[in-house]
């Protein structure tokens, strides 16, 4: 059975988008996490952060995290926070291969506000310096990935292509 694809990276960067294209792409099933903790709750992640708080959203998505690790052959969306605890990214990396999409500081920010009510942590007004202190503060967790890929000014079959080369460049073995 062949490794899962795990896409990391801050929030707006483009996961979910990428994740359905590449699951398309390699005849696999896509998982996105938050989604899949929304099913579990019953209820959205913004509705989650605003009635139990951020640690219970990430102990939701800790627990996520080890039961889609577990699974084989899939493309998976990660929340943007998700590798902020190790044991996320050990469970991930079990059997998957890290990919983090980068997208510069101006692009996630006209991303993210077209999307703003179902961002927990960018509900009140932030600016992209905001998020320039994010993306510093996370770069140590990002870096475990064992590929990047920018999708700033780039499109979906772009994006993609550069994935699949990566791999291919990196001799990383997806069965």
């Amino acid at each position: 059975m062949g490794k899962n694809i795990v896409l990391i990276g801050f929030m707006g960067t483009g996961k979910s988008s990428v994740g359905v294209r590449l699951a398309q792409k390699l005849k696999r099933q896509f998982v996105d996490m938050d989604r899949e903790i929304e099913l579990v709750n019953g209820m959205s992640i913004a509705e989650i952060f605003k009635r139990y708080g951020e640690v219970r959203f990430r102990s939701e998505e800790s627990l996520m995290a080890i039961k889609v690790g577990k699974q084989q052959d899939v493309v998976i969306a990660t929340g943007g926070g998700a590798v902020l605890k190790n044991e996320n990214i050990d469970s991930l990396r079990e059997n998957g291969i890290l990919i983090c999409l980068d997208a510069s500081p101006e692009d996630i920010f006209s991303r993210v506000n077209r999307k703003k009510g179902t961002r927990p942590l960018l509900n009140k007004n932030v600016s992209v310096q905001d998020i320039e202190k994010l993306l510093q503060e996370r770069e140590a967790s990002y870096a475990c990935a064992d590929i990047r890929v920018n999708t700033s000014n780039k499109d979906l079959d772009t994006i993609i292509n550069e994935i699949m080369q990566s791999i291919n460049d990196k001799k990383l073995m997806l069965n």
